[in-house]
């Protein structure tokens, strides 16, 4: 199986060729500044790489990717249901636990993030370009990499600078970024993009069920629908910006879709050719798989031949030349590096943002800006500013994530992702930081408040009757709204008061029951659905006759006062008699007789 796995396949530059050139034309066709798709559905051009988006903002850095094409035919016949075990190539097949990352993967993206639209075939696209789908599927039963799997170390030296942001956490370098695991996440991506995907309460980069979902997370992370052209280069070009890498991705994802097949584990091929490699077909570099790529071993020096004016003596003959005592050796001094702007930041500044607050479920009006200034207080701009979401709250940015990093602008300035207001409400904080730079951060308190409603009207009767001791028989029924437009999800509270004038809760007369048949006569926590509509439980009467009031209110103050009468139904008036002994006699007659 080892010889197997490290055969590696060549493949006639002809195949090569074809398919690039079909893969680029296809690209061109749909280039990620497109403005409409092809149902005429206006895109943005917001969160579009550019060729001077900094490499920290992608998912890899911009690391080194296998370039490797698919073979011109794909397996057949395409598996339709499953994904069983079928004869092909190994280059082209997928190993099982890896293709049942990526299903699994796909299945909880169309759950969480239905918009999106993401195929398990683009995970495995890039699965296949970043690391040959973990090597060839060596992972262990629970889907851990055999051996972590870490990227060349970003010292700008031929790749990208990014100084370590995790103390050499994930991939043991403690002084750059390298990228890790089977998707080739930078730890500072993994930050805030990392899952749990197998379920152990573990992120973990090296695990290809995590890596998976971080990576559908990633790509669906911002309003995009994968199934369009233009949003599916621009997520693909957000995880490595490079024209090449885009094409290489669509190549694998084509195929993929045309079918695939799965293999055993650990029995999968490795790409031959590197993105950073200049040399056509050379293997991959040990870097791309080692366990610390950043420590290059050291060349051997081959041994030199003399010069033909310096003739080697004979052992024991006297030399022609009395030695002479060597010159000193010259110290080279050690160059200073440039500080990257990142290196200049002294602290952040809030750049305005004041009053965030929002109702339950809306968005706030206002987003959060923070600048990175040096110590003299000067802009400093492309600098990562990572915004994290903090405390009980289920508020998130944009897309459904509780961190964000954003690069700041040539002002210095970072502006978050708009801030959702979940269904819990109460204050939270929204801390700032620099990405790759220990210095203080900057924290914005913001809120979230009740959903509201203006008015509160009755659907049923506005007075209730109820004889002593009996149950009411209708239901308190109301509708909320806001400005004359339904208001859902608002919170009403109803109390039996004393009177009009005392809203002090009563100590008798009606009351509701609680699960346990208990008497209680202030409901809390009741919501109107979505049409705005609320129905209270049946209401009781003890044996105290009376009027009384039941009051609702909300958020917003709207108010609703419910008549309640608890009396003795009236005594029925008798009927008029038809009975002759009960008629009333003759009154004897007062004229005289004759």
């Amino acid at each position: 199986m080892a010889a197997h796995f490290d055969r590696r396949l060549r493949k006639a530059a002809v195949t090569t060729t074809v398919a690039a050139v079909a893969v680029a034309a296809l690209s061109a066709s749909q280039a990620p500044d497109v403005t409409a798709d092809g149902n005429g559905r206006q895109t943005t051009s917001d969160n579009v790489p550019t060729s001077d988006t900094p490499a920290a903002d992608s998912a890899t850095g911009n690391s080194p990717y296998y370039t490797d094409l698919p073979p011109l035919n794909s397996p057949s016949p395409a598996p339709t249901t499953g994904t069983p075990t079928s004869p092909g190539s190994s280059e082209a097949g997928i190993p099982a636990t890896v293709l049942d990352a990526y299903k699994k993967a796909e299945s909880e993206l169309r759950r969480a993030k239905p918009g999106c639209n993401l195929p398990w075939q683009l995970l495995a696209a890039i699965g296949k370009v970043e690391s040959g789908q973990a090597r060839g599927g060596r992972v262990d039963a629970n889907g851990t990499t055999i051996g972590r799997i870490i990227g060349p170390q970003l010292d700008g030296n031929g790749f990208a600078l990014i100084k370590d942001t995790d103390n050499g956490v994930y991939d043991g370098n403690s002084s750059y970024d390298n990228a890790v695991g089977p998707m080739q996440f930078i730890p500072s991506t993994w930050a805030w993009a990392g899952r749990d995907g197998n379920g152990d309460g573990k992120e973990d980069p090296n695990n290809v069920y995590d890596a998976a979902l971080a990576a559908g997370h990633y790509l669906c992370r911002y309003d995009w629908d994968l199934s369009v052209q233009a949003d599916l280069n621009r997520a693909i070009l957000s995880y490595n910006n490079s024209q090449d890498y885009l094409n290489t991705v669509l190549s694998w994802l084509e195929h993929y879709r045309k079918g695939t097949h799965e293999i055993p584990d650990g029995t999968g091929s490795l790409p031959v050719g590197r993105s950073d490699d200049p040399h056509a077909g050379a293997s991959p570099t040990p870097g791309r798989t080692g366990a610390n790529p950043g420590s290059r071993a050291p060349s051997t020096p081959s041994p030199s031949k003399p010069p033909a004016s310096e003739k080697p003596t004979k052992p024991g003959s006297p030399s022609t030349k009395p030695p002479t005592d060597p010159a000193p050796p010259t110290e080279t001094p050690t160059p200073t590096p440039t500080p990257t702007p990142t290196d200049t930041v002294h602290h952040l500044e809030n750049a305005g943002t004041t009053g965030l607050t929002a109702t339950a479920g809306d968005t706030f009006a206002k987003k959060i800006s923070t600048r990175a200034e040096t110590k003299a207080g000067e802009a400093v701009g492309k600098v990562r500013i990572r915004f994290t979401v903090l405390g009980d709250t289920d508020a998130t940015f944009t897309g459904g994530e509780k961190v964000a990093a954003v690069t700041t602008n040539a002002s210095g300035v970072a502006v978050a992702p708009a801030l959702v207001a979940g269904e819990q409400t109460g204050a939270f904080t929204v801390r700032a930081t620099v990405v790759g730079r220990t210095v203080p951060g900057l924290d914005y308190k913001a809120t979230v408040t009740e959903r509201v409603a203006d008015t509160l009207t009755s659907t049923g009767p506005k007075e209730l009757t109820c004889t002593p001791g009996g149950e009411f028989a209708d239901q308190v029924e109301v509708k909320a709204t806001l400005k004359g437009a339904v208001a859902d999800k608002v919170a009403v509270t109803a109390t039996l008061i004393k009177s009009d004038t005392d809203p002090v809760e009563n100590d008798k007369g009606p009351y509701f029951k609680d699960a346990d048949g208990k008497v209680v006569r202030t409901l809390t926590g009741r919501q109107t659905d979505a049409e705005g509509l609320l129905r209270l439980p049946k209401l009781y009467a003890d044996d105290t006759e009376g009027t009384y009031i039941l009051r609702l209110t909300t958020a917003g103050g709207a108010t609703l006062d419910i008549t309640l009468k608890v009396a003795e139904p009236a005594e029925p008036t008798p009927a008029p008699s038809t009975d002759p002994s009960t008629a009333p006699s003759a009154q004897p007659s007062t004229e005289p007789t004759a």
